[in-house]
């Protein structure tokens, strides 16, 4: 047998292939960006951080992520990428190096009511495959037990032609699991009548209390002068016809005070103009007056399953598709593990991979029948990587936004194992953070700013962990920042009862949480937190609620026009001037009539990217030019729009452009520290820590006594964190009381009470473990927070 000899003759030299190590940016100009040039190592795990704003999603997401997604459209054909979405290269002079990117951002999941854990994870889809194999009775295929398919029964003739022969279809049937009366939503929604008007009062004297209805508007003269009832009769005294009339008539061409209108009865109309469109993109009045006025309750012929009879009938060793789908994922991946079918071998391979995955990522406290649009940010974008969890592919670009969102320290180092077990197989891992514990894994830093806004876009620093402790960044100098437990905590004058809460894995949870002081309501992610505090604390009158849902804005939305302070700049604009305010609006009268008030035109290039030019004839302002020549306090309405939040403050703060209204908002902007923000800057261009600041800010001129805030430190460097505790120390001395879902440990040290859920996730939390000051937290260790705070004081 010969025997093959293997020669190590020294290679001559690097392979060519072999030299494509690094991705290489250079001349970065997306968002504020100011021509970064960058050079990022493959198959390390590189951390971008810097303070909110500072231009690290520009970098990341906006250049290195969109141009890779980019080239991989183009590699398919045009037909094919007519149906993708179109991405315009970003701008960069060079991009050298890319790999195939797999973007796991904090988009939270569609708030689409049918959109489930299970649906958006595929595990639905298996489970469907599955009971329609082996469950019994047979009802159908997969999509009879699918509570997004309607069951359909159709009856006609269908005419097909196939070259000279002609074939009929009689009649067509599909069956679907979808619930008929609540359409597979498992909620059934109502209207609030006394919230739309008040019946003891007549049309004439204000009875329609819907925003935009009052004051002899055409809105409320479409009612008054309809002729279908008496202006003047209370609407209680209407006789059935008139209320029918009055509440649900079907559109109706007609003559109203001598012009060419549509009636429609109340809530038809109030439906499509306001409770149909999404409530974050309504103006703050609005959007409150919406939240009143619709109340959902449990659909009572499924029960909250989404599924119809038959769906629920169908059943493997005792267990429905819903009974499945409502367990906790953990039980169930117990329960799939315990099935031994070979017919579906495969099937249920792939399934107890898919479920094991959530448990190994920390989900596995959740249930497929969680509505993705409740899930936080930070669990949205956990879901998002199980699909990449068991993957083979190597030499791919991961990239992450804040992973550890949502986090309780204790699961930090879970996340961080994952990350390196990507690093680990041959990926480049490319991860936006803030936390410390994150970035002291990285194998390569780049830090951005050194400000926000337009004091940021440039490289401050690159290299490693010891590097940056020693750089002079702000990153660098607050790397090592350990909050202080406070000396004295403040006194309680009062308390919020909260008795028998029992909403999702809460154990009949009876606590009192204090008023007038700060409350930070603590545990690992999955025990409860938010089910005590949304679930159990009244949405009612003087309960103000900042939760984590984003801020969908419009290229046409800014942070003027979203908090409300475009009104006022508007009426003072027209005061001064003696014309109309809506000149002064670049969405209605005043706007540039070529491109629309929208300061650029866009040319549809069909299959390839559209473009996006300044248009000519308002060279961006948005503005119509005869608008531009009315002056306040010796500036235009585009000068305004362009000032800074800070610069703004000054200008309506005194002077002849003294405006208290615009002022005030103002002031709240720059108290959350979005001072660098420019006014009419597009909201689309916001970070997430941005937008969730300017909604506190909206929110903190609501008249309300106690404040909910869901992890307001989101997305915030740790120098912004010190920026936030000032903010919450003002809100309690102003006499409000402060509660805060938190993980961070510099919030959680700052707290003059700490509530602590625990001591697991799903039905192995739920419970209170803890409550009192964080400095007998701290003293005692008796749960996972207790532990992890007292190392972070370092006591």
């Amino acid at each position: 047998m010969s025997k093959v000899t293997k020669v190590d003759a020294q290679s001559p030299a690097l392979h060519a292939a072999d030299s494509h190590d690094l991705i290489r940016v250079h001349g970065a100009r997306v968002n504020n960006l100011k021509d970064v040039s960058v050079e990022i190592p493959k198959r390390r795990l590189t951390v971008f951080t810097g303070v909110s704003g500072s231009g690290k999603s520009s970098l990341v997401f906006g250049t290195v992520a969109a141009e890779s997604q980019r080239l991989i459209n183009e590699t398919y054909s045009a037909f094919v990428q007519g149906f993708m979405p179109t991405l315009t290269r970003p701008e960069v002079d060079v991009l050298d190096g890319l790999t195939t990117a797999i973007i796991v951002d904090q988009q939270r999941m569609g708030a689409d009511p049918r959109s489930t854990v299970g649906t958006a994870t595929d595990a639905n889809a298996m489970l469907r495959i599955l009971f329609s194999r082996l469950g019994t009775p047979h009802i159908g295929p997969p999509s009879a037990y699918a509570f997004n398919v309607p069951s359909v029964r159709a009856s006609g003739a269908i005419t097909v032609e196939r070259g000279a022969r002609m074939t009929e279809k009689a009649t067509f049937t599909r069956t679907g699991g979808m619930c008929p009366r609540c359409e597979g939503r498992g909620t059934v929604s109502d209207i609030d009548l006394g919230q739309l008007f008040d019946d003891s009062l007549s049309l004439n004297e204000g009875a329609i209390t819907v925003p935009g209805y009052k004051g002899g508007g055409w809105n409320s003269r479409l009612y008054t002068e309809s002729g279908f009832f008496d202006p003047d009769k209370p609407i209680s005294k209407f006789t059935k016809k008139e209320l029918h009339d009055f509440l649900h008539r079907e559109p109706t061409r007609m003559k109203i005070a001598g012009i060419n209108m549509t009636y429609e009865g109340l809530i038809p109309r109030v439906q499509k103009s306001m409770l149909s469109k999404d409530t974050e993109a309504l103006q703050p009045h609005i959007r409150e007056f919406v939240e009143r006025a619709v109340t959902f309750t449990t659909c009572p012929e499924c029960d909250g399953t989404r599924l119809s009879e038959g769906a629920r009938s169908s059943k493997i060793e005792g267990i429905s598709i819903a009974d499945a789908c409502a367990m906790q994922i953990s039980d169930l991946a117990q329960w799939v593990r315990d099935l031994d079918e070979p017919s579906v071998a495969p099937l249920l391979t792939k399934l107890r991979h898919t479920l094991d995955s959530f448990g190994e990522i920390g989900l596995g406290y959740l249930a497929l029948d969680r509505p993705a649009g409740t899930l936080s940010g930070g669990e949205a974008q956990r879901v998002k990587m199980i699909r990449h969890l068991g993957s083979s592919l190597t030499d791919v670009t991961y990239v992450f936004d804040e992973p550890t969102v949502g986090l309780h320290p204790h699961d930090i180092q879970r996340m961080n194992d994952l990350l390196l077990r990507l690093r680990d197989k041959g990926n480049t891992v490319l991860v936006v953070e803030h936390k410390p514990e994150v970035i002291a894994i990285a194998d390569h830093i780049v830090d951005l700013g050194p400000g926000a806004g337009t004091g940021g876009g440039t490289v401050c620093f690159e290299g490693t962990v010891e590097g940056l402790r020693a750089g002079g960044t702000i990153t660098g100098r607050h790397f090592d920042d350990r909050a202080a437990l406070k000396e004295s905590v403040r006194k309680s004058d009062g308390a919020l009862e909260i008795r028998g809460a029992s909403a999702n894995n809460l154990h009949d949870v009876d606590v009192d949480v204090p008023l007038g002081v700060l409350t930070v309501i603590t545990g690992v992610a999955g025990s409860g937190k938010s089910s005590l505090v949304h679930g159990s604390i009244p949405a009612a009158a003087g309960v103000v609620s900042v939760d984590q849902s984003p801020i969908r804005g419009s290229r046409r939305s800014n942070p003027a026009t979203y908090t409300g302070l475009l009104e006022p700049i508007r009426k003072a604009f027209a005061k001064a001037n003696g014309v109309k305010p809506a000149l002064f609006s670049a969405n209605s009268e005043g706007a540039c009539p070529t491109c629309n008030g929208a300061g650029v035109v866009y040319t549809d290039l069909a299959m390839m990217a559209g473009v996006a030019s300044t248009c000519e004839e308002c060279e961006g302002k948005r503005f119509e030019a005869s608008v531009l020549d009315y002056r306040f306090g010796g500036r235009d309405i585009s000068e305004v729009l362009a000032l800074s939040v800070t610069e703004a403050e000054e200008f309506f703060g005194a002077g002849e452009a003294h405006t208290p209204a615009a002022h005030r908002i103002l002031e709240r902007l720059a108290d959350v520290g979005l001072g660098y923000l420019t006014i009419g800057q597009p909201l689309t261009t916001l970070s997430g820590g941005e937008r969730q600041r300017l909604k506190l800010a909206t929110h903190m001129a609501d008249k309300g006594g106690v404040y909910v805030l869901d992890e307001p430190t989101t997305g915030l460097h740790l120098a912004d964190v010190e920026q936030l505790l000032g903010l919450l120390d003002r809100l309690v001395d102003s006499g409000k009381s402060v509660i805060v879902i938190e993980h961070h440990q510099a919030v959680m040290a700052h707290a003059d009470w700490i509530i602590d859920l625990g001591p697991g996730a799903g039905h192995d939390g739920g419970r209170i473990v803890f409550e009192g000051t964080p400095a007998d937290l701290v003293a005692a260790r008796s749960t996972l927070t207790g532990e992890h705070l007292a190392a972070y004081v370092g006591s």
